[in-house]
C-alpha cells in the first residue's frame, strides 16, 4: 500500500485540540473494527444464531428417519356397555332370517397398556425435506456472510469518513492559523492608519466563519465516531481512535468471482427446484412405514360375586404401505407455482449479473477519474499555498490588498476541498469495487 500524507506537521495540534483521552485513547486500525463488529455487532450475532437454528431444522429432518418408539396407556369405564345387534336365530334356531336381537357385551372396566414401534423405510417428503434443509443451511450461511459483507462495507464507510473529517479538521486549523496571523497584522495596520476597520472587519469575519466550520466538523466527527463504535459493537462512552492517515491501493484490479448475491440466487434456485422434485415424487411414489405394538389389554368387572380384573396380552409387527391416488390436483397446482418462481429466479440471476457488470464498470471509470483529479488536487493546494504566501508577502510590502488575500484564501481552501472530495470519491468507488467483483472481505 502506498500511505499518503496530508499535512503532517499539524496533526500535534490536532491532538492537542481533542485533548488528553484522545491521546490515551487506542488507535484502532480498519481490520481491527472488522474483527471487533464480528465478535460483538448484534446484527452478525443474531446471523450466526440463525445459522445455528438452520443446522438444527436440518439435524431435525434427518430424525425422522429413526425409529420412534411410543408408550400408550388408557383406562375406559363404561357406564353404559356398548350395544351389539345379533340375529334372534343365535339364541332361538326357529326364528325367522333378518330378526334381530340387542345385546351388551363387555365389562365396565377397559383397560389398554401398549408400546408402538415405527420406522419409516421410505417416504419421499421426508427425503425431500432433508435435502431442503440442506439447502436452507447452505443459503443460511450464505445470507450469514451477505450480513458480514454489508457490515464491513458500513464500517468501511464510517472509517474512511472519519479519516477524512479528521483531515478536514486539520486544514481548517491550519486555515484558521493563516487568517489570525492576517487578523493581527490587520489590527496593527489599522493601528498605524493604513488599514480601514473595514478590512480588519473582513478577517474577522473569516475567523469566525473558520471558527464555525471547526466546531461543526468536530461536531460531525464525534457522530461519525459514534455510529463506529455502535457498528463494531463497542460502549459509547469508550475512547476510539481511528488511523489519521489514508491508504489508497497500489493497483484496484480485483479478481472476479461470483457475489454473494449471485450465490444467494443460485441456493434458492437449488431449493425451489428440489421443492419441485420432492412434490413430484410424492404425487407417485408410496411411502413405506415399518410398524409394531407390543401390549396388554386388561377387562374388570367390580360387582359381588364376580369381581375381578384379568389382563391378555396383545401384540403385532406389520409394514404400512400409503400410496396416493388422487389429491384433488392440489399438488399440481403447487408444482406450476413452484415452476414459475424457478423462472423468476433466474431472471433475478441475470438481472443481477446485468446490473453487477454495469456497477463494475461505473466504479472503475470513477477510480480513474478520482485517482487522476487526487494527484491534480494535491498540486493545486501546493500551488495554493504558494500563492497565498506570495499574497501575504506582497500585502506587507504593499503590493497587493486585502482582497487578494482573502482571494488567495478562497483558491487554497477550493483545492483543499476539492482535494477531499477527490478522496471520498476514489475510496467509495474502491469499495464499490470491491463489492461487486466480490472482493469485499477482511481478507482483503
Amino acid at each position: 500500500m502506498k500511505l499518503v500524507n496530508i499535512h503532517k506537521h499539524f496533526y500535534i495540534l490536532i491532538i492537542l485540540m481533542l485533548g488528553v483521552d484522545t491521546v490515551q485513547a487506542q488507535v484502532w486500525t480498519l481490520n481491527q473494527c472488522i474483527e471487533s463488529a464480528q465478535e460483538n455487532n448484534k446484527s452478525l450475532q443474531i446471523g450466526k444464531n440463525n445459522m445455528a437454528i438452520s443446522e438444527f431444522r436440518h439435524k431435525e429432518s434427518k430424525a425422522n428417519l429413526l425409529p420412534k418408539v411410543n408408550a400408550n396407556v388408557d383406562y375406559k369405564y363404561f357406564t353404559n356397555l356398548p350395544y351389539q345387534l345379533m340375529p334372534l336365530s343365535t339364541f332361538n334356531p326357529a326364528a325367522e332370517e333378518g330378526q334381530f336381537r340387542e345385546a351388551q357385551f363387555g365389562v365396565p372396566h377397559n383397560i389398554n397398556a401398549n408400546l408402538q414401534f415405527s420406522m419409516i423405510l421410505y417416504n419421499p417428503q421426508v427425503y425431500g425435506s432433508i435435502k431442503a434443509t440442506k439447502v436452507a443451511t447452505e443459503l443460511a450461511e450464505l445470507q450469514f456472510r451477505k450480513s458480514e459483507e454489508q457490515i464491513y462495507f458500513e464500517i468501511s464507510n464510517l472509517y474512511y469518513n472519519a479519516q477524512i473529517l479528521h483531515h478536514q479538521m486539520i486544514f481548517i486549523d491550519s486555515n484558521l492559523v493563516n487568517s489570525e496571523r492576517l487578523l493581527i497584522n490587520m489590527q496593527l495596520l489599522k493601528e498605524q492608519l493604513l488599514a480601514k476597520g473595514t478590512d480588519v472587519g473582513k478577517v474577522e469575519l473569516q475567523v469566525a466563519q473558520l471558527s464555525t466550520q471547526k466546531e461543526i466538523v468536530l461536531s460531525k466527527y464525534d457522530q461519525v465516531l459514534n455510529a463506529l463504535k455502535f457498528a463494531i459493537g463497542i460502549p459509547i462512552e469508550q475512547n476510539l481512535q481511528i488511523e489519521p492517515e489514508i491508504a489508497f491501493q497500489q493497483s484496484t484490479e480485483y479478481n472476479k468471482s461470483i457475489t454473494l448475491d449471485m450465490q444467494i440466487v443460485k441456493t434458492q434456485n437449488n431449493l425451489l427446484a428440489n421443492e419441485i422434485s420432492t412434490l413430484n415424487k410424492s404425487r407417485f411414489l408410496p411411502s413405506l412405514n415399518l410398524i409394531a405394538s407390543y401390549g396388554a389389554t386388561g377387562f374388570g368387572y367390580d360387582k359381588q360375586p364376580n369381581s375381578f380384573l384379568d389382563f391378555y396380552p396383545i401384540a403385532f409387527a406389520g409394514i404400512q404401505l400409503s400410496y396416493p391416488i388422487f389429491n384433488g390436483t392440489v399438488t399440481k397446482q403447487k408444482i406450476n407455482q413452484k415452476k414459475i418462481e424457478v423462472q423468476n429466479n433466474e431472471l433475478q440471476f441475470g438481472l443481477i449479473t446485468d446490473q453487477n457488470n454495469m456497477q463494475t464498470e461505473n466504479a472503475k471509470s470513477q477510480i480513474k477519474v478520482a485517482h487522476y483529479s487526487i494527484e491534480k488536487t494535491k498540486e493545486q493546494i501546493k500551488l495554493a499555498t504558494e500563492i497565498y504566501h506570495q499574497t501575504i508577502l506582497q500585502q506587507k510590502q504593499g503590493l497587493a490588498n486585502l482582497t487578494d488575500v482573502i482571494l488567495a484564501d478562497n483558491s487554497l481552501r477550493e483545492a483543499q476541498q476539492s482535494y477531499l472530495s477527490s478522496v471520498i470519491d476514489y475510496l467509495k468507488a474502491d469499495l464499490e469495487l470491491k463489492k461487486v467483483s466480490g472482493n469485499l472481505s477482511i481478507k482483503n
